[in-house]
C-alpha cells in the first residue's frame, strides 16, 4: 500500500506511523543499519522516500551525538589568499590525505577582519589545526575557549600542547651561513605581510610570529659568527605574502646607494618577487646579486636562475597535525626535517 502524502513536513515520527514501526526504529535506518535486517531497512527507507523526507537534520544529529566528523583549519589569511598560496595548497593537500584516511570532513576557518573569532566559535567541529597565527591572535584564543582538541602548526613547542613543525632557526641559519661562506658580506632581508619596519634594520624587525621570529634569530646568529653587523642590515617590507609583495620590498633595498650583494627572503613567494625586482633593473643573478628564499615550493625550482632554498615538507606537517589531533595522547611536538637546496640563484660575491 503507497503511503499517503499529506502537506506536513515529514519526521521520523510521520516514516515511524506509516511504517508501524518505533521511532528508534527510522533512527537506526539511517543511523545504525546494522540494527536492521536489509528488507525492513529498505522498506522505512523507499517509505522515506516516498513521503519526501531527506533523512534526519545534520545539525541535530550532531548535537545528539556529540560529534560532527568535521576538522576546523584555521588559516593566517583570507580564503582567496590561502587556496593561492603554493606553501599552504601543501598543508591542505595534507590535511586533507590525513582526514580522508580516517573518514573525515574539512572546515576552512578564512581570516575575516572583524569576523575571526565568531567564525571559529560557531564552527561545527570536533577539533581545529590552527596554521601560523600569532600567539595573542584572537582566533587562537577562541580555539582555547571552545575547549576541544587542537594542534599547532608552524608556532613555539611548548609543554602540554601539540605542535607540528621545523627547526627554522637552525635552517635560516644555514641559508645565511652559505651566503657567507661564498663571500657575502653585504646583506639585505625581504619580508612581507604584517611585518613592518620603521627603522628598515633587520636587527629590529618585528614579528609577531613565531616562524618569523627564529627565522630572523638564525639569519642573525650565521651573520653575526660571519663579521656581518647585524645591527646593520637593511630590511625591505610591504604588504601581503605574494610574489610582487617581494618585488616591492626588494626594490627598498635594490635601489640604495649601497645595494646589497646578497638577499634572503622569509618566504619563495617573495624571493621569486626579488628576482623580478632585479631584473627590471638589469642586475644579473647570481652573478651581481645572489637570492635565497625558504620553502621550496614548485616554482623555486622552475624559476629563471632557479632559487636556493629551504625545503620543508608542507604536506607532511599537514598529515601529521591530523594524526596528532586524533592520536596524540598524551599531547606531544613533532619536530620535521627540513634542507639546504642551493641552486643557481646563489653564487660568490662580486
Amino acid at each position: 500500500m503507497t503511503p499517503a502524502r499529506n502537506d506536513r513536513k515529514p519526521t521520523l515520527a510521520t516514516i515511524a506511523e506509516a511504517v508501524g514501526v518505533s521511532r528508534m526504529t527510522v533512527s537506526n535506518a539511517y543511523n545504525r543499519p546494522d540494527q536492521l535486517s536489509r528488507a525492513l531497512r529498505e522498506k522505512i527507507l523507499a517509505t522515506a522516500a516516498e513521503l519526501g523526507y531527506s533523512g534526519p537534520n545534520p545539525i541535530a544529529r550532531t548535537l545528539s551525538r556529540g560529534e560532527t566528523g568535521s576538522i576546523g583549519l584555521v588559516l593566517d589569511y583570507p580564503l582567496t589568499a590561502a587556496l593561492t598560496d603554493a606553501a599552504t595548497q601543501q598543508l591542505l593537500h595534507g590535511v586533507a590525505a590525513g582526514l580522508e584516511e580516517r573518514a573525515l570532513g574539512l572546515s576552512l576557518v578564512p581570516q575575516m577582519r572583524g569576523r575571526e573569532p565568531a567564525l571559529v566559535q560557531q564552527a561545527l567541529v570536533d577539533g581545529f589545526i590552527v596554521y601560523c597565527t600569532p600567539e595573542d591572535d584572537p582566533r587562537l584564543m577562541t580555539v582555547y575557549d571552545r575547549n576541544l582538541p587542537y594542534v599547532l602548526v608552524d608556532y613555539e613547542p611548548r609543554s602540554g600542547r601539540r605542535t607540528v613543525g621545523i627547526d627554522d632557526r637552525g635552517a635560516a641559519r644555514a641559508t645565511a651561513e652559505h651566503l657567507v661562506s661564498l663571500g657575502h658580506r653585504s646583506f639585505g632581508i625581504v619580508l612581507g605581510g604584517d611585518e613592518t619596519n620603521p627603522t628598515g634594520r633587520a636587527a629590529e624587525a618585528a614579528s609577531d610570529r613565531y616562524v618569523g621570529i627564529e627565522r630572523l634569530g638564525g639569519w642573525g646568529e650565521a651573520l653575526q659568527a660571519g663579521g656581518v653587523d647585524w645591527d646593520a642590515v637593511p630590511i625591505g617590507t610591504a604588504d601581503g605574502f605574494v610574489r610582487d609583495t617581494g618585488r616591492r620590498a626588494a626594490s627598498m633595498l635594490l635601489d640604495r646607494a649601497d645595494r646589497p650583494t646578497a638577499i634572503i627572503a622569509l618566504s619563495d613567494e617573495l624571493a621569486l618577487g626579488v628576482l623580478d625586482a632585479a631584473a627590471e633593473r638589469g642586475i644579473d643573478v647570481p652573478t651581481d646579486l645572489s637570492v635565497a628564499g625558504f620553502d621550496d615550493i614548485p616554482e623555486a625550482a622552475l624559476a629563471t636562475p632557479s632559487l636556493t632554498t629551504i625545503r620543508q615538507p608542507h604536506d607532511r606537517k599537514g598529515s601529521e597535525a591530523v594524526r596528532l589531533l586524533l592520536e596524540g595522547e598524551p599531547p606531544e611536538s613533532v619536530l620535521l626535517p627540513s634542507e639546504l637546496v642551493i641552486r643557481a640563484s646563489t653564487a660568490p660575491a662580486p
